[in-house]
């Protein structure tokens, strides 16, 4: 394919504004896919995209589409638009010169979509704005044009519309992607070696890691000696192809091409998004702005049987070779057993691999409650990162607490606003400018601890605005800590599972609600059991659990001794010395479905 006949571009926009509908479409209009083959959410390929209705792994296809009658190679690569996957966002972005703003006509401009908005500026891309659903009775196709005209600073001329369920539009659509974005740079065609960027990748059992790239300089085909730059690793290209949008083998990927490699790598860590791939011959250097999305949020997971380890040790290292962005190390707990601390890039990161772990793998998990990463400043001059509740230093030994703090962008109708202000209060954010942003909504800015915004506050917004309220945020600078760390005592022993690093001010409250949920569902002992929250060098609260009640006077129907009041005594001593032994020896059985019920917010 001549290089001035492709045309490379993405989609962006907020969560659940259309995006993979759209694609479907585009794919049915030109003739991609067989009409007896098309389905919901086709690029959507794994259950969980489908059931929950977003994109959680981006998909690349390649189309035909005939314009003035002349065939043109479109190459659409649909992301996921939620935050926690914004890096790989940002890459795909760099494999593509143009990108369709898509905005839902009955929503309007969202929180989301500035950020994408912004990073697609960022990277020189021509825009197309667009607005779906306009089949929808509740589509405001004039106001929200007034929008996004503002937003951009176009005209409303240039603000094209389409319905993802009736295919009104697409065609005239991709006619304009034709007209509008630009064929593959002509700077990267003639530098005599092959260098691609890659994207995306998979794991294939058969074939290794496959990486799906972006080609920038010369061309690449089977067989070829081949490095990845920033992991040094050296491989044969078993294949080449593009995305139909099922893999299709090519002889080779020219200048401008999007499609992948199979590697036969079959080790975690090598591929990672936003490397570039190059010939070794030529050995071309790397495409710059590649960094490794770093965790921001920890948690320990423990397989339910301790029988599973190694399962659970497999499956993420299976689930790692197709998702570099996560990162895991083995740990112990006295109670819990054997298993493994885990980073994630967000809470939906999180969420998304641990439903993996149990649906791929049939695994029945303990995972504990999130947590970040704390640097710590010890008063004996030694720095610490401290990434686990339980390994967080007594509040004597510390000399000063950072945390990452995050820059917040809300979109909320005004209505909203007094409601939405006491949530930031609560949550210890500093709120900055507020902007009208037309049709009775406001745009505010805010910082805020990682902490506090992981703090159920994605359901509490939700919750005070009725579902209107949309969120971005990005992570920032690293800010002086108010916070302490609450342990639960039980029997007066420290349970590591319930340990938890919280706001001072936050401490006495954290360590109340712990202690009563713990006391309402903990079994009780053969003696009297204590149920403490510690924090701040005092006990904060406390339950008592008291014990079974057994009566060792009776035996059967009879009573033991008659009327022998000596031997009653002697009964009812031995039973006060055998609880007392009991209760020194500490042994609280606590079994796994408390911790599960601990994990989970608001069960009691």
């Amino acid at each position: 394919m001549d290089t001035k006949k492709i045309r490379n571009f993405s989609i962006i926009a907020h969560i659940d504004h259309g995006k993979s509908t759209l694609a479907d479409r585009m794919l049915e209009v030109t003739k991609t896919i067989e009409s007896r083959k098309m389905r919901d959410q086709v690029l959507d390929n794994m259950e969980l995209e489908r059931e929950r209705g977003i994109t959680i792994k981006m998909q690349p296809v390649r189309m035909e589409h005939n314009f003035e009658g002349e065939t043109y190679e479109l190459n659409l690569i649909d992301t996921p638009g939620h935050i926690d996957f914004s890096y790989e966002v940002s890459r795909a972005l760099k494999a593509v010169e143009g990108s369709i703003l898509l905005v839902d006509a009955t929503q309007g401009v969202q929180a989301q979509t500035l950020t994408t908005l912004a990073m697609a500026r960022e990277s020189g891309l021509v825009i197309i704005p667009v607005l779906s659903k306009i089949d929808s009775p509740l589509a405001r196709v004039s106001e929200v044009k007034k929008e996004v005209a503002l937003l951009l600073e176009c005209d409303e001329d240039e603000i094209l519309t389409v319905s993802g369920k009736t295919g009104e539009g697409v065609s005239s659509l991709l006619d304009e992607v034709i007209k509008r974005v630009p064929a593959p740079l002509e700077k990267y065609i003639d530098s005599g070696g092959f260098r691609a960027l890659i994207f995306d990748f998979k794991y294939s059992n058969h074939k290794g890691v496959i990486v799906f790239v972006r080609v920038l300089d010369g061309e690449v085909s089977k067989n070829m000696n081949l490095v990845f730059k920033s992991a040094d690793e050296k491989f044969i290209a078993l294949e080449v192809g593009t995305f139909s949008p099922d893999e299709k083998p090519k002889d080779v990927l020219g200048p401008g091409s999007i499609g992948y490699i199979v590697t036969g790598i079959k080790k975690p860590g090598i591929a990672s998004v936003g490397d570039t791939v190059v010939d070794i011959k030529h050995n071309l250097p790397g495409i710059p702005g590649y960094f490794k999305p770093w965790p921001v949020v920890w948690a320990s997971i423990y397989p339910e049987s301790q029988d599973d380890f190694n399962e659970l040790k497999t499956a993420l290292g299976k689930l790692r070779l197709s998702d570099s962005a996560f990162s895991f190390e083995e740990e112990s707990s006295g109670l819990l057993g054997r298993g493994f601390r885990v980073g994630f890039l967000g809470m939906l990161h999180l969420e998304i691999i641990t439903e993996r772990l149990r649906r791929e793998f049939d695994l029945e998990l303990v995972v504990t409650s999130p947590s970040i990463t704390y640097e710590v400043k010890l008063k004996n001059g030694k720095n610490e990162v401290v990434y686990s509740p339980h390994l967080f230093p007594s509040d004597g030994l510390i000399e000063e607490v950072m945390e990452p703090w995050v820059d917040v962008k809300i979109i909320t109708p005004s209505d909203y606003l007094g409601s939405l202000m006491q949530l930031c209060f609560e949550h210890e954010a500093e709120v900055g400018e507020t902007l009208n942003f037309g049709d009775n909504r406001s745009q505010i800015g805010m910082m805020m601890p990682l902490r506090e915004l992981m703090r159920n506050f994605f359901d509490e917004l939700k919750g005070i605005t009725s579902g209107y309220a949309s969120i971005s945020y990005e992570i920032g600078e690293l800010r002086h800590a108010e916070v302490t760390r609450i342990d639960i005592l039980v029997a007066e022993e420290i349970v590591p599972a319930f340990t938890r690093v919280v706001s001072k001010r936050q401490a006495a409250k954290e360590a109340e609600d712990a202690v009563e949920k713990l006391y309402g569902i903990l079994p009780r002992q053969q003696f009297t059991t204590k149920i403490q929250g510690y924090a701040l060098g005092r006990i904060l609260s406390s339950r008592t659990l008291s014990a079974f009640r057994k009566d060792v006077l009776m035996h059967g129907s009879k009573v033991v001794g008659g009327g022998d009041i000596s031997r009653k005594k002697k009964l009812l001593e031995k039973q006060k010395k055998g609880k007392a032994r009991l209760k020194e020896s500490g042994k609280v059985n606590i079994p796994h479905e408390v911790f599960l019920k601990m994990m989970k917010k608001g069960e009691n």
